[in-house]
């Protein structure tokens, strides 16, 4: 009789299945949890990383006004722009000047008798070019002597004092033209032949002696009667603050006048640039501290006592009355600085002008004086964000905050994965003991039916 062949059985547990479910079931809450911390960390840091920037915008806004540029500023006009220019820097003041210019700085230039051609030969020997102490040496040897070989060797030498060489064709033939590049009579030069075919000599000049195409010169002005001189047509120390370029002469009996006057557009614009500036960081504000019902939207920094007392600091400085001359401005307000219904800054450019025209001296002093508006908002916004200050140690804060949720998520890592092979492990086991128990079943059904069969 045949016998029917043993089926050992086997399990039908699918471990990889079984064990990945229930990690995934454990770790599901907790996995939440750290994603939403990590996220809502993430928006904080950003939220005060942009209202410092805010801060740190408005203190850039308000640096004319916080170190008195805007009240050093400048401008100047030139009676004939024909005769010079000028301009001028922060320590120039206010002043009116009758400049007239005799002569204005010249560099020495020469030329030389009038040779074939600039490929002819001109002689063999030394050259040798000289301004004050400093000079040149060239040798000219036959085979490399024509006008452009000693062109090019005083453009291309190293010791060259400061003299350019270029070469005039005209009808009567080829002119060697030496130019000092520096304007001024200390910048007069010689040039001194010797040796060789004695050709060189036609070079030859001395300006104590002979007379140059052009000879160097300084420039010579008046300043209100009082004479100066510049080895070049730019002056910078003739007037304090102010620097001359000249271009032309006047006659003797029309002197110039240069006008320096206050500007008060740069305090216009100082004005305009921190209204800008606190209207945006106001903005700002707004926007991280926002509650909005209707959208169900709330601002990161909502409720944040640090971020509603540094915006009440700033707030209360710009609208506050300080003590000072009872004419002059005491307030942002008196200057036209007026804070809108919404929080924000508004100027009045007319009002502002009035004052400048009246009390400059006091509008100066209650921007940037020493206990000035602008000096003070900025030694505030750099305590909240220089290394040690509270914005700066709420971002440090954060950050460490980040790097302990990410700590917390990498050990988390571990945990489930020592959980996922303990439950795998265990699970094994049990699917290699149904598995052997189910082969033991098959042995006992088949000899149970082997019994029922044979009877």
């Amino acid at each position: 009789m045949a016998t029917s062949p043993v089926n050992i059985g086997s399990s039908s547990i699918d471990v990889a299945s079984i064990v990945t479910n229930l990690v995934a079931n454990k770790r599901k809450a907790q996995d939440a949890k750290y994603a939403a911390d990590s996220q809502a960390n993430t928006t904080q840091i950003s939220a005060v990383g942009n209202f410092s920037s805010s801060l740190t915008s408005l203190q850039s806004a308000i640096k004319a006004l916080t170190d008195g540029t805007a009240f050093k500023t400048q401008k100047v006009s030139v009676g004939d722009s024909k005769a010079l220019t000028a301009t001028v820097d922060s320590t120039a003041q206010p002043n009116t000047y009758k400049i007239k210019v005799d002569q204005l700085a010249t560099s020495q230039k020469i030329m030389s008798p009038a040779f074939e051609g600039s490929k002819a030969a001109i002689g063999t020997g030394n050259i040798t070019i000289a301004i004050g102490d400093k000079s040149m040496s060239l040798d000219v040897a036959s085979g490399a002597n024509t006008l452009e070989n000693v062109r090019d060797a005083i453009n291309k030498a190293k010791d060259n004092p400061g003299v350019t060489a270029s070469i005039v064709t005209g009808a009567d033939g080829a002119h060697l033209v030496l130019t000092s590049v520096s304007t001024g009579a200390a910048n007069a030069f010689t040039v001194t032949t010797s040796g060789g075919d004695g050709n060189l000599a036609q070079l030859d000049f001395d300006p104590a002696t002979g007379t140059p195409q052009t000879a160097a010169q300084d420039a010579v002005f008046y300043v209100d009667d009082v004479k100066a001189t510049s080895a070049s047509n730019t002056a910078t120390s003739a007037i304090d603050g102010v620097t001359l370029t000249l271009t032309g002469t006047t006659s003797a009996d029309a002197p110039t006048t240069l006008v320096i006057t206050n500007d008060p557009s740069a305090v216009t614009t100082g004005l305009n640039s921190l209204v800008t500036a606190y209207n945006s960081f106001i903005a700002t504000y707004k926007q991280l501290t926002k509650y909005d019902q209707t959208n169900q939207q709330v601002g990161a920094l909502i409720g944040d006592a640090t971020v509603n007392s540094i915006k009440s600091q700033v707030a209360t400085l710009l609208g506050s009355q300080f003590a000072g001359n009872s004419s002059g401005p005491r307030s942002l307000s008196d200057l036209g600085v007026a804070f809108q219904t919404d929080g924000t800054l508004k100027l009045d450019t007319n009002k502002l002008t009035k004052v400048m025209a009246n009390n400059p001296k006091e509008a100066q002093n209650l921007l940037s004086g020493d206990n000035g508006i602008a000096p003070k908002l900025d030694k505030l916004i750099a305590g909240w964000t220089a290394s040690n200050g509270i914005l700066t140690q709420r971002t440090a804060n954060l950050q460490n905050k980040a790097k302990d949720i990410k700590e917390a998520m990498d050990a988390f890592d571990v945990q489930m994965d020592d959980y996922s092979k303990r439950l795998t492990k265990q699970y094994s086991a049990l699917d290699a003991m149904m598995t052997k128990l189910a082969g033991t079943s098959s042995y006992l059904q088949q000899q149970f039916d082997a019994l029922t069969t044979s009877k």
